[in-house]
């Protein structure tokens, strides 16, 4: 007999896994990665139609569409909202398996109150409803984000940023939520991009300063860090195809930043010399801080040049990379190790063939400074599917500490994302559930119940050493 569509027992395929996720299901939420704009919470503008609040922006959508075919007209292009909506309904007959498909339904539900299935057939009746909402009011950023139970939030921003927004919001005390900046530095790494020079140029503006030199760069990498921090920034993120590796002299290293400087072209060698000494200078100063350290690596970014030049960077055409990451990863984190220069850090694969890569580079540079001082981090972009979820917990159970791990992020630009920490921890819960039905794991209801609620909130707020 087919189970219920999405129904109260949705990815739970036990009682103990229903117990348990009944454990963790009221958990407030911690997102501590996600592509949020602070601007956009500060101003606080209720969306115009469901369209703009699901499709704009939104990478995942627009590669399930162009997957069925449908024009870039209506993807990104300039048809009307209206219109995008319809066409993005049109696919999701075809998206069985997809977690896509769940988590629109998911969205529906919990934010809308509609059961329905979306299909061509419906999609007029859901847009009318959806867009009725909306115009009576309750879909503000800030509405979303409190609806969602989310306590704190972690948004993504350059060391050149004002942080002006998080400032205003951490004046407002109408809004519960802690809004903080998480310090993304890929444009400062990125010696080898035609868009380093002029990320160089905004730097000095803000920092009221020139900057001639790797060490002139360090010193104002280090102040933004310390006015970060201020800020209330708990957490840095870093995006890598691999973690490079290359030592290099003080005075290598000077060249190889005069040549950014200069737009000169820079080679991979010098480029990853460069990357590894400005990381790992910016790790010790994490490390001092005890702030994490996020670790994204293996995308292929931007891989469509026809999408990149007509949409820009982000467009939904970015992929799993295959890199060998193993040896500079580990020799890397040894460096720091070292010098008791290492902070808690949070490695995340894009590639699933390399769980066991990062689930075994764990348990060598633990230390009691943290629980779990090095984690796995979630199952990510392409990979927080069922299968991604599951495979990427079964790896942490079998290689390190599971009822350490820091749970979920949505790592999402739509303010609709929050029901994803819902599918996680259904997930979750299921994982645990399965352990005790196979007698792997004693049916105490007490102690899963803990697990789940850690793993869903508690572990994330020790770790990154929110108050």
């Amino acid at each position: 007999m087919a189970k219920e569509f999405m129904g109260e027992d949705f990815l739970l395929d036990s009682e103990p896994a229903r117990k348990i996720y009944s454990a963790a299901k009221e958990m407030p939420i911690f997102d501590w990665h996600c592509h949020l704009s602070p601007k956009e919470i500060y101003e606080n503008e209720n969306p115009g139609d469901i369209s703009s609040l699901w499709l704009g922006g939104d990478h995942y959508k627009w590669r399930a569409m162009r997957s069925c075919g449908v024009s870039e007209k209506y993807v990104t292009g300039d048809a009307s909202g209206e219109e995008k909506f319809l066409a993005f309904a049109s696919c999701m007959p075809y998206l069985a398996g997809n977690p896509m498909y769940h988590w629109c339904h998911l969205e529906l539900r919990r934010y809308f109150g509609i059961d329905d299935i979306l299909r061509p057939e419906s999609a007029a009746k859901i847009r009318d409803k959806a867009n009725s909402l909306i115009e009576n009011g309750g879909f503000t950023p800030r509405e979303l984000i409190t609806k969602s139970n989310v306590t704190h939030l972690c948004t993504t921003d350059d060391p050149a940023d004002s942080l002006e927004y998080h400032a205003l919001l951490r004046e407002d005390d109408s809004f519960a939520c802690k809004v903080l900046p998480a310090f993304r530095p890929d444009k400062a790494l990125a010696a080898d991009s035609p868009a380093f020079a002029p990320w160089l140029a905004d730097m000095e503006k803000t920092a009221g300063r020139e900057i001639k030199s790797f060490s002139a760069l360090c010193s104002v990498l280090a102040d933004r860090v310390d006015y970060f921090e201020k800020a209330g920034c708990r957490a840095s993120d870093h995006a890598f195809a691999y973690v490079p590796y290359e030592e290099c002299s003080e005075a290598e290293l000077e060249r190889i930043f005069a040549d950014a400087r200069s737009g000169s072209a820079i080679s991979p060698l010098d480029a990853d010399r460069y990357k590894t000494a400005l990381l790992r200078f910016l790790a010790s100063i994490y490390a001092e801080k005890g702030w994490g350290m996020e670790l994204h690596i293996g995308p292929i970014r931007n891989n469509n040049t026809r999408i990149f030049r007509s949409v820009g960077a982000d467009a939904g055409c970015d992929s799993a990379g295959d890199e060998q990451i193993a040896v500079k990863l580990s020799r890397f984190m040894d460096s720091l190790d070292r010098e008791n220069a290492l902070p808690r850090t949070v490695l995340f694969t894009l590639n699933p063939k390399d769980n066991y890569v990062l689930g075994t580079m764990l348990g060598n540079f633990q230390s009691d400074e943290a629980e779990s001082k090095i984690q796995f981090g979630s199952a990510w972009w392409f990979n927080d599917s069922i299968d991604g979820m599951t495979e990427q917990m079964k790896t942490l159970a079998n290689l390190g500490a599971f009822g350490k791990f820091i749970g979920m992020v949505t790592d999402s630009r739509s303010f609709l994302s929050y029901p994803r920490h819902e599918y996680f921890r259904r997930i979750m819960s299921n994982f645990l559930g399965s352990l005790v039905e196979k007698g792997l794991y004693p049916y105490d209801e007490a102690a899963l119940g803990e697990i789940a609620r850690d793993i869903s909130y508690n572990n994330a707020i020790k770790y990154f050493g929110i108050k």
